[in-house]
């Protein structure tokens, strides 16, 4: 993961491109979600951890997906909207990707190809599959979204000082 991954280019909510690297952080979370899903309310606990960890380096990126039962059919006023009023979010948010299939964003291509989920699989099951991993690349592990944002924090712990 050194440096490529923080190179792959992606689009913010406000339509400029950006890459992880536009973000400095020791640690970034990573995690495809949805407005209308049985797990947006961990929007929330996702909220708790940047505000909790910015300041020691953790950076958490949100990348809505629609791929899963049509959970995130707003554009990107809509979505950064539901999220600014309904969970306070503030961390950044990026235009709506695929995660898995033939147009699968090449940042999951390779969060995927690092972290390949149960028996390997690299297919994402559902919103808000976490990934975190730390900036020099040595660490990176893949949560499922039955994972909730809060019980990251001993893992979190362990890659800033």
């Amino acid at each position: 993961m050194p440096n490529s991954i923080l190179s792959i280019p992606c689009v913010t909510l406000q339509g400029e491109q950006k890459t992880l690297a536009d973000f400095p952080a020791k640690a970034y979370l990573v995690v495809n979600t949805a407005s209308k899903c049985g797990f947006t309310p961990q929007y929330l606990g996702l909220e708790n951890l940047w505000q909790s960890y910015r300041e020691r380096g953790l950076v958490v990126l949100g990348f809505p997906c629609n791929q899963f039962g049509g959970q995130e059919p707003g554009n990107s006023q809509e979505i950064a909207d539901f999220c600014r009023v309904n969970y306070g979010v503030s961390f950044p948010l990026f235009s709506k990707i695929d995660v898995n299939g033939a147009n699968t964003h090449p940042l999951f291509v390779e969060l995927k190809r690092r972290a390949p989920g149960l028996l390997g699989s690299q297919r994402i099951k559902w919103n808000f599959t976490k990934f975190l991993f730390s900036a020099d690349g040595q660490h990176i592990k893949r949560f499922s979204p039955t994972i909730s944002p809060e019980s990251l924090r001993e893992h979190i712990d362990a890659l800033l000082p």
